[in-house]
């Protein structure tokens, strides 16, 4: 059954369009061109807002409302594997990338002090591929950290939608404006705001375009290290018989050397020792000698 508020309806934005071609022809004849394209333009939205309004309220009891089922989500995830084989281990990475329709990011390779090899690699995966690339990654060698997010932009994504459309119609309105525009102010004025719109709607397609590749394609960021190679030589670490003998002949040079640094700080003092040991023993030695007979006169 038709609903008999759409005929009023039709016929209420046929009448309101005539308006505004009369406006806009009396406005180009006499007036100001650019304050009557400014007045256009901001009336044709709240004309096209309000046709959307009217027919989503008519619409409401015959047809269900559009529900949305599509979630837009930014999935990101951070590993750091430990391997044997660091190079080998990134073309498995590289090929796994890439046979889940991937491809290979920012990479980058260094080495620590003592000679092992650190590789930083970014993978753009398909999301639906996403949890079948993180499963095989992090089985490569010892896993020692991960780290996962998902965000949700689904309402950003449908805001930007929105905007653009407004956006484009927006642009069409004043370049329709320019067309009928017929003093040069008047062009001049709708050049630049036409100019300013187009900016805008640029930067719009470009956040739609980013939001679009995040969302299509999630990122993985594979850390790869390689493991030490002298943990098994560590359990064999016990002295043998030529280590005992160097420890041994060791001691014994360093035993000599703390007598021979103990002399040298005594013969001083032994010399003088020695010399005070003489004097003293010729001294008593004199006083026990006894006198001769016949010494004395």
């Amino acid at each position: 059954m038709r609903h008999p508020v759409r005929p009023a309806f039709a016929g209420l934005l046929l009448a309101a369009a005539l308006v505004l071609t009369g406006c806009g022809g009396s406005d180009s004849s006499g007036g100001d061109t650019a304050s009557a394209g400014k007045a256009d333009v901001n009336s044709a939205a709240q004309d096209a807002a309000g046709s959307a309004g009217v027919k989503e309220s008519s619409g409401r009891g015959t047809d269900k409302a559009p529900t949305l089922t599509v979630n837009h989500i930014i999935r990101t995830a951070s590993l750091t594997v430990q391997v044997k084989d660091v190079p080998k281990a990134l073309d498995e990475a590289r090929t796994t990338a890439e046979n889940a329709g991937g491809y290979v990011g920012n990479e980058s390779t260094s080495r620590d002090s003592r000679g092992h090899e650190r590789t930083r690699v970014v993978l753009r995966v398909p999301t639906d591929r996403y949890d079948e690339v993180l499963s095989g990654l992090q089985g490569a060698g010892k896993l020692l950290d991960r780290t996962a997010k998902a965000q949700d932009v689904t309402d950003q994504v449908v805001d930007v939608e929105s905007r653009i459309k407004s956006q484009r119609a927006s642009v069409a309105r004043v370049r329709e404006l320019m067309e009928r525009a017929n003093k040069l102010s008047d062009v001049v004025t709708l050049e630049g705001e036409l100019s300013t719109r187009e900016s805008d709607l640029e930067a719009l397609l470009a956040q739609q375009a980013s939001l679009k590749d995040r969302t299509s394609l999630a990122t993985i960021t594979l850390s790869l290290t390689q493991t030490p190679v002298k943990k098994a030589a560590a359990k064999d670490d016990s002295p043998g018989f030529v280590d005992a003998l160097s420890g041994g002949w060791h001691v014994f040079v360093t035993m000599l050397r703390w007598i021979a640094l103990a002399l040298g700080a005594a013969l001083p003092f032994a010399a003088l020792a020695a010399l005070l040991a003489a004097l003293w023993w010729k001294l008593v030695r004199r006083r026990r000698t006894p006198a001769q007979p016949g010494s004395e006169t």
